[in-house]
């Protein structure tokens, strides 16, 4: 009942012996989350939260078995952490550092992909498939398991779109937060695409946001492909356009960007239209009664 990430997740945190890698290493193992490794440069040998510390992501893979990794290396180091990760054969890396230029993303992303290495992030709060892994900085213990997934650009609007569907008593399979920079490891269609194929989601909740493209390609793959049913918010409908609101992606630039051009393109492929935050809850509700998954 997940996708990305569950109980045979076993995980390698890059940074760990920083001040937010070590405090979210210690939330992930009481989670319950098999974090088996960390890595810093210079610092192997060491333990961090009861967890061996390597000098490599190699050595922790070669040593313990990881095969996902969580990064919380500053900024500047951060895309040659993807790479290092990616070169010692984990297939799923899961990056929370803000902040990485966007040019070197354009180098990390076309390199991940011929090695079907999946990124998620950078500038995201990870993912969390409940009652199995959390990988990043949710908060536990508003999750619950089941059978809706969540995709999300926005991290805070995550746990506000889960808190609502935990209080109505409906579970997520996994949920994931895509990022909010212009180029992301996976982008929304990609991460509705995975849920999609699983068989133990049966519906998807999409938050998006203003600027760029993510949501039309969202509403392409909804129209022509999705076999579930999918509720989508769309965040920014005040923002004036040019100007950044929060995430480096979230700029209005021409008509494609708006709030409104992504709410019709989402509702004219289908998708149940959520206008307010405070309803996502009740209207999935609703189209899961609708369905008969409820």
């Amino acid at each position: 009942m997940s996708i990305l990430v569950d109980s045979n997740t076993r995980l390698v945190v890059q940074g760990i012996t920083g001040r937010e890698g070590s405090f979210q290493t210690r939330r992930c193992v009481e989670y319950g989350t098999k974090v088996v490794a960390g890595v810093t440069p210079g610092r192997g040998g060491e333990t961090a939260e009861g967890v061996p510390v390597f000098n490599t992501v190699h050595e922790a893979v070669d040593q313990t078995g990881a095969n996902c990794s969580l990064i919380f290396v500053p900024a500047p180091a951060a895309a040659d952490a993807i790479l290092e990760a990616a070169d010692a054969g984990i297939a799923v890396i899961i990056c929370i550092t803000e902040g990485i230029p966007t040019q070197d993303m354009l180098t990390v992303r076309p390199y991940l992909q011929p090695q079907g290495v999946r990124l998620v992030g950078p500038n995201c709060p990870g993912v969390i498939s409940p009652g199995q892994a959390r990988v990043g900085i949710m908060p536990g213990d508003v999750f619950t398991p089941g059978n809706v997934g969540v995709v999300s650009r926005s991290g805070t609007l995550v746990y506000e779109a889960v808190a609502q569907l935990t209080e109505l008593g409906i579970g997520q399979s996994t949920c994931v937060g895509v990022g909010g920079d212009p180029i992301v490891g996976t982008t929304p269609v990609e991460a509705i695409r995975l849920f999609d194929a699983d068989s133990d989601t049966s519906a998807v909740v999409f938050v998006g946001e203003i600027g760029g493209v993510f949501e039309q390609e969202t509403a392409d793959y909804i129209a022509n492909h999705m076999s579930k049913p999918v509720i989508a918010f769309i965040a920014g409908s005040t923002a004036p356009p040019g100007r950044r609101m929060g995430h480096a992606g979230a700029i209005i630039a021409g008509a494609s960007g708006t709030a409104q051009a992504k709410k019709e393109a989402l509702a004219a492929a289908g998708a149940a239209i959520v206008d307010s935050p405070a309803d996502i809850g009740a209207v999935t509700q609703r189209v899961l009664r609708e369905r008969g998954l409820l």
